[in-house]
């Protein structure tokens, strides 16, 4: 008959009331014939007093005291409004007098970190000499790592931008899809692929879904989405690059211009970064405790700005760069570290790549041979998204990419899907955890990915 009531809930509405509740020991500490213990769920806590007394014995105090942190209790207690307020705990203003506990699951008396350890900022760590946790033996333990307030906020926010996107493309009209991920050839036409054994012959793991979400508006769905893994075989060494990773993927057709598409995918950015401001800032603050940092700014309308006028922000600043040359790492954040400074805003894009650093399937600026009808759209000056106006006629579809050296017979399902009449049409992916990582100034998107995949790393 119990009914289990949630940590959070517990407030001082709640004063003088008896209520079950669930949660894993995070510590305990035995004072006498007292024990203090803090029960967690999820990020939110509580301190729970066992005492010598009407429903308490001596053994029972040591009993408490004695279970392994990280096991699972359920505890009957007592709702008390507290003295003063609690400092360590998400719940300041109450304390739990325990009647009743109960294991549930009791866990092994050693445990690969300590939760605490975890939790703790580096630079605190390294003024004081207590101990932090380093990222591989959080990724060797993700399970106990994913319990920390810091894990629990981050991956609830990613969760809202998931929910934002839907949200928000739903309203628009979108449709979402879902789209194969074993294919026949590589989806952009490049080396950078995973091969697996399919029957007698191979196959390929999907670099995208844009052959797909192309065909669909082929198919005249007009505007389409799709959530889900996508695959790189790249040298994902870095500190913002994954073997797999989750793509919130767009494509849309357009009436006019390719700028309507541009326009809806920085409007739907801009509604998730809205919706994120206004439900999840006891996510953004738990994290913000652990990695600081100034909360996140953009514009509306958000900032445009033609690639010649990034070129020459970079110049102006003493880089040496030529007008066809795609941005390096390092001037991709020098321009965030300019933008801000001269617009206020951590958001912006990037309109009108040179055409030879884009791929065959960009549609050329039909002013201007040398430049692309692309654009790109950049968190902290790091780029999030890469779009562009596809290129819907077959001939020319031919020419760039015998053009750029591709095999054609490689990508014939691709041409041919244009060859029975494709409207005007551009999109655009963006990578869940980059943008996670970004919004909150994180600064590895292993943070940001549940259980990361790279080069080094196949497990958990």
């Amino acid at each position: 008959d119990r009914v289990l009531i949630r940590i959070k809930d517990l407030t001082v509405e709640k004063a003088d009331e008896v209520v079950w509740v669930r949660g894993r020991i995070h510590t305990s500490r035995a004072k006498g014939k007292q024990c203090f213990l803090v029960l967690r769920q999820q990020q939110f806590n509580i301190q729970a007093l066992v005492a010598v007394g009407q429903h308490a014995s001596k053994q029972m105090v040591k009993f408490a005291a004695n279970i392994n942190k990280e096991s699972i209790v359920d505890v009957e207690g007592v709702v008390r409004k507290a003295y003063q307020k609690i400092g360590g705990c998400t719940q300041q203003d109450v304390e739990l007098h325990v009647q009743r506990i109960y294991v549930i699951s009791l866990a092994e008396p050693r445990l690969p970190l300590q939760l605490d350890d975890a939790v703790r900022p580096e630079v605190e760590g390294e003024e004081d000499g207590r101990a932090t946790v380093n990222q591989d033996t959080r990724l060797d333990n993700r399970v106990i790592d994913l319990r920390t307030a810091t894990s629990q906020a981050i991956f609830c926010l990613q969760s809202g931008i998931c929910q934002l996107f839907r949200e928000t493309l739903i309203r628009k009209g979108f449709v979402e899809i879902q789209t194969p991920k074993i294919i026949s050839a590589a989806s952009e036409g490049g080396a950078n692929v995973f091969t697996v054994s399919y029957f007698k012959s191979s196959a390929y793991l999907a670099q995208s879904p844009q052959l797909y979400k192309q065909m669909c508006i082929c198919a005249d769905f007009d505007k389409v989405f799709c959530v889900g893994p996508v695959f790189r075989a790249e040298d994902s060494n870095t500190h913002r690059h994954l073997t797999e990773f989750v793509g919130l993927d767009i494509e849309m057709a357009f009436n006019y211009h390719y700028h309507e598409v541009v326009d809806e995918i920085a409007d739907t950015l801009v509604q998730i970064f809205k919706g994120l401001q206004e439900r999840f800032q006891t996510e953004i603050q738990t994290v913000n405790k652990q990695f600081p940092c100034e909360p996140f700014k953009f514009l509306e309308p958000t900032l445009r700005l033609e690639y010649r006028e990034a070129v020459a922000m970079l110049r102006e600043a003493g880089v040496e760069m030529g007008d066809e040359e795609d941005l390096s790492t390092p001037n991709e954040k020098l321009l965030g570290r300019l933008v801000k400074e001269k617009y206020d805003t951590d958001f912006y894009i990037l309109d009108k790549y040179p055409l030879a650093v884009r791929p065959f399937y960009t549609m050329p600026d039909p002013v201007n041979p040398k430049n692309s009808n692309s654009y790109d759209m950049f968190m902290r000056g790091e780029e999030i998204l890469s779009g562009a106006q596809r290129i819907h006629d077959p001939q020319l579809l031919t020419e760039r990419a015998q053009h750029h050296g591709i095999d054609l017979e490689k990508i014939k399902a691709y041409i041919d899907s244009f060859r029975f009449g494709a409207p005007p049409h551009a999109g655009g992916g963006i990578g869940l955890e980059r943008v996670t990582m970004l919004y909150l100034g994180l600064h590895n998107v292993r943070q940001t990915s549940m259980f990361p995949r790279d080069p080094k790393r196949l497990t958990p």
